[in-house]
């Protein structure tokens, strides 16, 4: 199994415009904000991208790819759901969590392992903390789900910056846990 190719400069189609407008009101800003969104449509979200081999799930038409990490603390494998998209040879995540105060569990899970899976491929996941870059990939990650910019805001009212991850291919078990490497 391999993921999409996203290419965040590609022309979008009539479709994926107007989903992205959607995701862009009001309504679908708060309702993301809502607990029953995160109880019910995330875990919908896995199943999809579980049963459909990645190629189906609740943000469609925009491409997701299950992410699955080792948990912090437990050990255990977990599972969600995230819209990337590619940057040369790189893929790019953004942690939005909808714009919640809160970072999404997957980062604190990728900081203390680095090893992750991402649509069943292995990478190796870096936290992107120069500005310049941070500036260039949010530029590209508004192209690809326009919404980013809307829950860039509401994080930013609760004090949080919303982490950016890259991932390089890599074999898993290749490099120490030694928390992220700084992307270039």
């Amino acid at each position: 199994m391999s993921i999409r190719y996203v290419d965040p400069c590609a022309e979008r189609g009539w479709f994926y415009r107007a989903h992205g407008r959607l995701k862009c009101t009001r309504l679908f800003q708060r309702l993301a904000l809502t607990r029953i969104w995160g109880a019910v449509l995330w875990p919908i979200d896995r199943a999809l991208l579980r049963l459909t081999d990645g190629r189906v799930g609740t943000a469609s038409p925009v491409v997701t790819a299950l992410l699955q990490t080792q948990g912090a603390r437990t050990g255990h494998m977990r599972s969600t759901g995230v819209i990337y998209f590619h940057d040369g040879d790189r893929v790019t995540i953004i942690a939005s969590n909808a714009g919640r105060p809160g970072n999404p569990s997957w980062v604190y899970n990728a900081r203390a392992n680095p090893d992750v899976l991402l649509g069943g491929q292995p990478f190796q996941a870096e936290l992107v903390e120069d500005e310049a870059s941070r500036q260039r990939l949010w530029e590209l990650a508004d192209r690809v789900f326009p919404a980013f910019a809307s829950y860039r805001e509401t994080a930013a009212r609760t004090g949080r910056t919303i982490p950016i991850l890259q991932l390089s291919a890599g074999v898993r078990g290749s490099s120490p846990r030694v928390g992220f490497r700084k992307a270039p």
